[in-house]
């Protein structure tokens, strides 16, 4: 980054010092994706029951916005440069730009191995990856310049390496605005997740469910699921609990699981025991949700009973619809 600077200045090239600013965000971004996972990997404590997980997130949604903020600069000098071009050192610049391709290709490789399921890290390996095409624009506007006196060609380099961190910093700060937001994870519908649980046996509607993400690669989802009279409610449970591990990786579920009164779900006019308001018109699901939120998916009541043969019983001789899992399969 240095060399980069000190010869684009000499060599009068902005393709290499917008690559050289290129350069300071991958160092300030692989320092700060490492301060994250570290802190990310704190135990969960106190007021912070899922830890600092997402800690890894707003790295991610860093470097994004420097790449943006570093596109927008070096777009706006591309443009005047072309409007105005000053004279360049071709041969200066391609010889520069050799050597950082060489450099970059030796990084990219090694970041390439990390887990790159995680924001974080691919927001590390976006900087460097960048940075290695940006090399190589830079060496074919040295070439240009250096054969041709087209001084115009190192502006245009300055502006394809202005276009690639547009890209990825607003493919960073959207997945990681996602995961902000509580957006479903990327190729997760929520809505046919939960026709899938309606279509349970025994399950007669299910509503409040939320799908979110807490970090890369962590899921999580809450439902409400109201079964019929006759139902045993732990084995729905499991059953719902072994549908979303087998068919969506989803391993940490939070599902409650109620009956539905025996004279069905809407139209009950009778109080719940208790209530305040003895002819409440309202259904009793409602009353179980006072603010449901999201569609509700209404199952088969008339389903066949989850099987009961003794080769599915759950720990405690509970009756399953699939083999058992422990109910948290990855407690954190």
């Amino acid at each position: 980054m240095a060399v980069e600077v000190v010869i684009g200045v000499l060599a009068a090239s902005l393709a290499l010092i917008s690559d050289a600013g290129h350069m300071l965000t991958d160092a300030l971004a692989l320092v700060l994706a490492l301060a994250a996972m570290r802190i990310a990997a704190r135990p969960a404590a106190g007021g912070f029951t899922y830890g600092l997980k997402r800690a890894e997130i707003i790295s991610a949604q860093v470097n994004g916005i420097t790449l943006l903020l570093l596109a927008a600069y070096f777009g706006f000098e591309g443009v005047r440069r072309l409007i105005d071009p000053p004279q360049v050192e071709g041969l200066y610049v391609v010889v520069t730009g050799l050597a950082g391709i060489a450099v970059n290709l030796v990084a990219t490789w090694l970041v390439s191995k990390a887990n790159r399921s995680s924001l974080n890290v691919e927001g590390a390996y976006q900087h460097i990856l960048n940075d290695l095409f940006a090399f190589i624009a830079t060496t074919l506007a040295g070439v240009v310049v250096w054969w041709s006196g087209w001084s115009r060609a190192d502006a245009i380099a300055a502006l394809v390496v202005a276009a690639l961190m547009l890209k990825s910093g607003w493919n960073l700060v959207r997945d990681s605005g996602r995961v902000f937001l509580e957006a479903a994870p990327e190729g997760m519908d929520p809505a046919a997740i939960g026709r899938q649980i309606a279509a349970l046996p025994q399950v007669s509607e299910v509503h409040d469910l939320h799908l979110w993400q807490v970090t890369s690669g962590y899921p999580a989802l809450s439902a409400h699921v109201l079964v019929t009279p006759a139902a045993d409610c732990h084995a729905v449970r499991v059953a719902v609990e072994h549908l979303l591990h087998q068919r969506h990786g989803i391993d940490h579920a939070t599902v409650q699981v109620d009956h539905i009164p025996p004279d069905g779900l809407p139209g009950v006019t009778a109080a719940e025991p208790g209530s305040a308001v003895p002819d409440d018109p309202m259904p009793r699901r409602v009353r179980h949700c006072a603010d449901p939120h999201g569609p509700t998916h209404h199952g088969g009541r008339g389903a066949e009973p989850i099987s009961r043969h003794p080769s599915s019983q759950v720990p405690g001789g509970h009756p399953a619809a699939a083999p058992s899992r422990p109910s948290c399969h990855d407690p954190r």
